[in-house]
């Protein structure tokens, strides 16, 4: 890869962390302060989020297909402002319905300007250079979270739980459309794709009918709605845990370290760690977690373990799934599966907030703490019985 190249995948990496500030981590961030200033409740509030994945979802799989098509670097300067403008229209909502509306305009812009465009782009133009690219950029935008904690803190204590979000559509819009436009110019115009053979239309096809397809987007929508809904109420799990607001907020800021630390790991690792193995000690690294959280109750400072071992494990999980798809499926029609492959673990993410909200007004915070444990456990039961490690070639 050349210098310009690795200067684009880190310029990207930055525009991912910033972006996911506000589109991702701002909610769980001031959900408290939100639910003080609006007097909406937890379910309207969470009603929100939910959309804004339902519509990632929806046009995940079409942004896939403008990626194949030669679109993607095109996706990835046209979607970000829409995304400041949504997380804008959130700091002035008067009520529900607005609220709703621009988190669904946000989710659309997310679907072209995130992960999955990001690493479909990166798959397209470097090939098997694309999992060194991806780690990397992982490690960067995975501290997005520490930023957004702390930030979201500190500007919901000065301006207010919704104001915040005029500061996160800055970033999206001052931050990240610059880094974006400059990393797609470095990366320059796309090599010549092989040309297109008989059957090369069907490899979505090809890939939906296959058992492959459909474990390992089950394997991921699980820990994906595990993750979901830690995140969304970490901050009121971890007070009922016995941990104060301010350690809380510490505690929750650590999980962008804690990824990073884990796909260290990978990109020391190198080729040794190989796709599969690596993919069920992740998920056991995440059913740990889930059974530490339950524990905290009688020792509070397990939430640091707990945030260590959840954010190490899905750390690495972000990056095992284009890889375990690349492995299973081939880089053929590689933009369109993956687009379609990120559909349930989206709406695994989208049903989190609503589904945490229920579980907390029947149930309490036990009910998600035994819900964390169930999607955790199975999501690794059918890794260990499932996945297969690739052979080494050669």
């Amino acid at each position: 890869m050349s210098r310009a190249h690795s200067l684009a995948v880190w310029l990207l990496a930055l525009g991912l962390l910033l972006i996911y500030a506000g589109s991702y981590y701002a909610f769980p961030a001031l959900l408290p302060m939100l639910e003080a200033e609006t007097g909406w409740g937890k379910p309207a509030l969470a009603l929100g989020p939910t959309l804004g994945a339902l519509s990632m979802a929806a046009l995940t799989p079409v942004t896939g297909r403008f990626v194949d098509r030669g679109h993607g670097r095109r996706l990835l300067v046209v979607m970000p402002p829409f995304a400041a403008l949504a997380m804008a229209a959130l700091a002035w909502a008067p009520g529900p319905a607005v609220w709703w509306a621009a988190w669904v305009v946000l989710g659309a812009a997310q679907a072209g300007c995130v992960y999955e465009t990001v690493f479909s782009q990166l798959t397209r133009r470097f090939g098997a250079e694309a999992r060194g690219a991806i780690t990397r950029i992982t490690m960067l935008a995975g501290l997005s979270g520490t930023l957004t904690f702390p930030l979201g803190h500190w500007l919901g204590i000065a301006f207010g739980g919704r104001a915040a979000f005029l500061g996160f559509a800055a970033l999206a819009l001052l931050g990240t459309l610059p880094l974006y436009a400059l990393a797609v110019r470095l990366l320059g115009p796309e090599p010549p794709q092989p040309p297109h053979r008989a059957g090369d239309g069907s490899a979505l096809g090809q890939a939906l009918r296959g058992r492959a397809f459909w474990v390992i987007a089950t394997i991921f929508a699980a820990c994906w709605l595990n993750h979901g809904l830690l995140l969304t109420y970490i901050l009121p799990l971890f007070h009922d845990r016995g941990v104060s607001p301010s350690v809380a907020t510490l505690a929750a800021a650590c999980l962008g370290p804690a990824q990073v630390a884990g796909r260290f790991v990978l990109m020391v690792g190198g080729a040794r760690l190989r796709n599969a193995p690596t993919t069920k000690l992740s998920i056991a690294s995440v059913v740990v977690a889930a059974l530490l959280l339950l524990a905290a109750g009688l020792a509070p400072g397990l939430v640091f373990l707990v945030v260590a071992l959840q954010g190490a494990g899905m750390g690495l999980m972000s990056i095992m799934r284009p890889m375990l798809l690349v492995d299973a499926l081939g880089r053929r029609g590689f933009g369109a599966i993956s687009g379609v492959a990120a559909v349930p673990p989206i709406l695994a993410g989208a049903l989190a907030p609503s589904l945490g909200a229920s579980l907390l007004t029947q149930w309490g915070p036990m009910g998600i703490y035994l819900a964390l444990i169930l999607l955790s456990a199975v999501s690794l039961i059918l890794a260990l019985t499932q996945l297969a490690p690739r052979p080494r070639e050669g």
